[in-house]
Formats: structure tokens, C-alpha cells, sequence
């Protein structure tokens, strides 16, 4: 396959960057906005020894799953919609393949296991329907045309070359009101946009936040500099839009990528605008984290809300990455106790502010890495309370992309909650972190993708992993005579010692250290019993105090 060769393909599958895969005499090629059943003619713009990329050119035969127009019609020049030229339910069909198709290579998790406790995809309601201005977020960069002219807009798929858009399909219709208003006034005032190559300029972006339950409007301009010449022109111009509620400017004056400085200063109203997740009212400043699909978002949390199965009976609860405390209020509302981490500062500010909004009593938040933070209470507490592991009876995560670090799962296993609720943002890592908790004692029991960003290919996954108890039974009415078994395994069942440790010495332990004792101590407890399922799986060790209170339980019990 040789550079700018024109080829005939026929796409029989789907990239996870949602770019169309096809075969052209056994050598593969990427295109990206081709859909899986398409006939498409493609030009070779990169072409590596067994895999190549292409440029979509025409479509010659269109698959049954592509729409006859795309609603954007900057959709394929724009970066942020990679699907929208799919229809809708083949979208769904896409990313839940992805959530199985990840678990099964990555997380090693069987396919006949998914088969039972996989559930479709969660879509916005509609059947067949093309769901758009579902986003409460938006950020615009703001730059120069080559006439001059200023502009704002979105960044072409991989550049930062701003293409012309004012009203985005996926962002709600008073944006373009909004937007428009505002080139207007630099047009007349003669405010320059700042060019990220010259580092020159004032207008960087515009960030616009909208509340679906309020209608309540946030208008955030991030510049390169302190103020804005004419600003109060500006400000008196946005106060007419009806909603209008908090107007603000961030300073970022670095040569960065990073859109918002680290100040707000206030212009007019309020900081922040309110809106509402289910019962729950948040309050969300222009540098809060707040999930930008709010239909979806209370979809997400009122499955992780039935997966963590509170009953409000004297329940402990760790919310791992808590953002702004809305998981954690969520949970709070069926829980004893709620503990949120947050690694930004500012976010947990939000998070306590906004549980006493809610007259909710029962969350504590804490700043920090949830890597150190969870780790080190788990060895303090140890320390402070003669040897007892700290517990929680849920633990949910809801980490970055990147996914959870090693040393916070070991942490979790250590914990030994009955439930891990883990919300994704990213399978491919959520599937890896799985693979971990199941080598250590916990089994998947749900996964369910929801699709909180429509014609994008990224997709959020909620999962269930469940203890595992060696040490459940069933009674049933057996022969011992028959049973090859001694009399020292049948003389005290694992609560049993359990309990016996507890109340002798204080200290709480796991059925897999009270197992590790008895191998020991040469007492059978099965090959497999509480083993972990890999053989490079990090299997915690019982510690020496403990293992010495639980060879005197089996002293007690006669078992030794």
C-alpha cells in the first residue's frame, strides 16, 4: 500500500476512536468517519509496514446505520463529534462492545460471565432517537480568521485550528445568543483575540454553563490579562439575556494549554449558578468539575446508587475521586456515614458547601490523593485502634482516565468492603483495575455502559464487584461417615473465630487471614479455598499479631 493510493474499502468494524476499519487485500486501514457496512472510496495518507490511515472521500454504498445528514454539518471537520454520522442505536451497539470487548481482553473476564450480568447499554430516552443539546458545559476558544475577523468556535480533530461555530449541536440554543453578543462587542471595541503562537492578544476562551433544572446562565471570559476594556458595555449587554445569573473573568496569562487560570474575579451576580441531580441542589463555580449530561448524570448515579444497595442500617461509605460531592450526597441520603476524597481543593470547598445546602450531616471530606489519603487512614487507624483494620461496607470510585493506582486497590482489598462500586470514565483501565479486584477476592456481579456524551465514542461504564465469602454456608444434612474429613475442620466455622478474635483481642479479621493460619498450622481448607484467581495477584499477608490471636482461637476451639 503506497501514500495518496486511492483504495475501495468496505469497513467491517470500528475503531475505539470510532474511525472505521477496513481490509484492502489483507492490509488494514483506519478511516475515520466511515461506519461499520459502509462501501467507501479512500485516499492513503499514512502507510506503515501491515496497517495504514486513510482519508474518507466518498461513501459508495452507505450502511443501514448511517444518517442521510449528519444535524452539524461541521460534524466531520469539527473534533468533537467522532459518531454523529451513526445512527443512534448502532452509537449504543458501539459502546457497549467496547465496555465487553475491553473486559474480555484486558480484564480477562469471561465471555460467559458477561453474558449474565452485562446489561445494554443506557441510552437517552427515545427510541431512535438522535439526542442533542444535552450539554450544560461548554468551553469556546476565541481566535482570528484569516481576514481578520474574530471568531470563536471549536478546534479541528487534532489541531488547535478553530473551526467557525457558534451553535454546536450538542450545547444548548442560548450559547450562540450568548457567543454572539460577545464578538459583537470586540468587534466594536476593537478587543484583539489572543493568538497562542504570538502569546499575544486578550480573549482566550469562553466557558458558558447552563443549569436544565434552573435555567440559570454562567458566562466565564478567560483572558490573557487582568480586565477587559468596556467591560461594564459587556456586562450591561449579557444582563439582558433572560437567566443570565453570573458573569466572571479568569486570568491565564501562561503559554499553556490549560483553557481556565486559577483565579475568578466576579463582573456581576453571583460565582457560581445552582442546579439539581435527582433531589440533590449543587452549587457550580466556573472551575467545578460537574458532569456536563445532567439527564444522563442522574442515570449514572442512581445506578451506583442501587449497586451499592444501602439500607441505611449503621453503613460506612468511602466516595474515592468525590469531585464536588455528588456521588457523596447521593449515597449520604442512605448511608450512616460518607467519606469523600478530592484531590483539587477548591472541589471539596463545593462538596461541603454543598451538603450543607442540603442539611446533610453525615459527609466528611477530605483533600488529597485518594492514593495517599484512603492508604494512610487505613494505617493510622490500624495504629489507633490496637491493631483493628479499618472497614467500610462500600467503597465507590470514580477515578480520572487513567483509572485507579495499584496501592489504592491494594488498599480497598485490605478494607474489605462488601461492595466496590466502580464508575468509569475510560474501559480500557476500568478493565485492567477489575482484573485487579478480582485476582484479590472480589467478583464482577454488574456492568452497565451509559452514554453520557451521544455521537462521541466515549462512554461511562458503572460496575458491581462483590466479596467474595469462602466461609458462606448452606446447611444440609450430611453422613460424616461418609466425608473425608477430621474433626479439627468441623470443630468452629469462620465467623465463629472471627468473633472469638474480636471480642478477646479487639481485632477485626479477614477469612483469608484466618485461612493463611490454618495452612500453617497444617489444618486442609481446601486447594482452592480463598486463594487469588492469578499467580502474579499481590495476596495480603496476616500480619503477626493477628495471626497469633487466631491461633488462639483455634487453640480455644480445639482445632490445634
Amino acid at each position: 500500500m503506497q501514500k495518496n493510493e486511492i483504495v475501495k474499502v468496505k469497513i467491517e468494524d470500528i475503531g475505539v476512536g470510532g474511525e472505521g476499519i477496513g481490509k484492502v487485500d489483507g492490509y488494514t486501514l483506519f478511516i475515520k468517519d466511515a461506519i461499520i457496512g459502509d462501501v467507501v472510496e479512500a485516499k492513503v495518507m499514512k502507510a506503515k509496514k501491515n496497517y495504514g490511515y486513510a482519508r474518507l472521500m466518498n461513501v459508495l454504498t452507505p450502511s443501514k446505520d448511517r444518517v442521510e445528514e449528519p444535524v452539524c454539518p461541521m460534524a466531520r471537520k469539527c473534533g468533537g463529534c467522532q459518531i454523529q454520522e451513526m445512527k443512534y442505536p448502532a452509537q449504543l451497539a458501539f459502546k457497549e462492545a467496547k465496555v465487553r470487548g475491553n473486559l474480555e481482553r484486558i480484564g480477562e473476564v469471561p465471555a460467559e460471565l458477561l453474558d449474565q450480568i452485562m446489561h445494554p447499554a443506557v441510552g437517552m430516552d427515545g427510541e431512535g432517537m438522535q439526542p442533542f443539546r444535552y450539554r450544560n458545559k461548554a468551553q469556546f476558544p476565541v481566535g482570528t480568521d484569516k481576514d481578520g475577523r474574530v471568531i470563536a468556535g471549536f478546534y479541528a480533530g487534532r489541531t488547535h485550528s478553530i473551526i467557525e461555530n457558534t451553535d454546536c449541536a450538542l450545547g444548548v440554543e442560548v450559547n450562540e445568543e450568548i457567543l454572539n453578543c460577545i464578538l459583537d462587542f470586540m468587534e466594536e471595541f476593537k478587543i484583539p483575540a489572543y493568538d497562542e503562537v504570538k502569546h499575544k492578544g486578550l480573549v482566550r476562551h469562553v466557558l458558558l454553563r447552563y443549569g436544565f433544572k434552573t435555567d440559570e446562565i454562567m458566562v466565564c471570559l478567560v483572558i490573557n490579562g487582568k480586565t477587559i476594556p468596556h467591560c461594564h458595555d459587556l456586562v450591561g449587554r449579557l444582563r439582558q439575556i433572560p437567566g443570565m445569573t453570573s458573569i466572571t473573568l479568569s486570568t491565564n496569562t501562561a503559554k499553556t494549554n490549560v483553557i481556565m487560570g486559577d483565579t475568578i474575579r466576579l463582573l456581576w451576580g453571583q460565582e457560581f449558578i445552582t442546579d439539581y441531580i435527582g433531589e440533590i441542589k449543587y452549587q457550580i463555580s466556573p472551575l467545578s468539575f460537574y458532569q456536563v449530561n445532567p439527564v444522563q448524570t442522574e442515570k449514572l448515579y442512581g445506578l451506583a446508587l442501587d449497586y451499592a444497595g444501602l439500607t441505611g442500617n449503621d453503613e460506612t461509605v468511602w466516595d474515592l475521586y468525590c469531585g464536588i460531592g455528588t456521588i457523596s450526597l447521593f449515597l449520604a441520603k442512605k448511608a450512616k456515614q460518607v467519606y469523600g476524597v478530592e484531590i483539587v481543593p477548591q472541589a471539596i470547598d463545593d462538596a461541603k458547601n454543598n451538603a450543607k445546602i442540603n442539611d446533610i450531616t453525615n459527609a466528611e471530606f477530605y483533600v488529597g490523593k485518594a492514593e495517599e489519603v484512603l492508604p494512610e487512614y487505613y494505617k493510622e487507624y490500624e495504629k489507633t485502634h490496637n491493631g483493628e483494620a479499618a472497614h467500610a461496607d462500600v467503597i465507590v470510585v470514580d477515578p480520572p482516565r487513567k483509572g485507579c493506582e495499584e496501592s489504592l486497590l491494594q488498599t480497598i482489598v485490605d478494607m474489605q468492603p462488601e461492595k466496590v462500586v466502580y464508575v468509569s470514565c475510560d474501559s480500557a483501565t476500568l478493565a485492567r483495575d477489575v482484573k485487579f479486584l478480582r485476582a484479590n477476592g472480589y467478583e464482577l456481579k454488574d456492568v452497565t455502559p451509559v452514554d453520557q456524551f451521544p455521537h462521541t465514542v466515549h462512554v461511562e461504564t458503572v460496575v458491581l464487584l462483590s466479596q467474595q465469602k469462602p466461609d458462606d454456608t448452606i446447611e444440609i444434612d450430611l453422613d460424616l461417615d461418609e466425608l473425608d474429613a477430621t474433626s479439627a475442620e468441623l470443630k468452629a466455622t469462620y465467623q465463629e473465630i472471627k468473633d472469638y478474635v474480636l471480642k478477646e483481642f479487639g481485632l477485626k479479621v479477614s477469612s483469608l487471614y484466618i485461612s493463611q493460619v490454618k495452612r500453617k498450622c497444617g489444618i486442609e481448607v481446601g486447594e482452592n479455598y480463598n486463594l487469588p484467581k492469578s499467580e502474579n495477584a499481590r495476596v495480603p499477608q496476616c500480619p503477626k499479631e493477628k495471626e497469633d490471636a487466631i491461633k488462639a482461637a483455634l487453640k480455644y476451639f480445639a482445632m490445634i
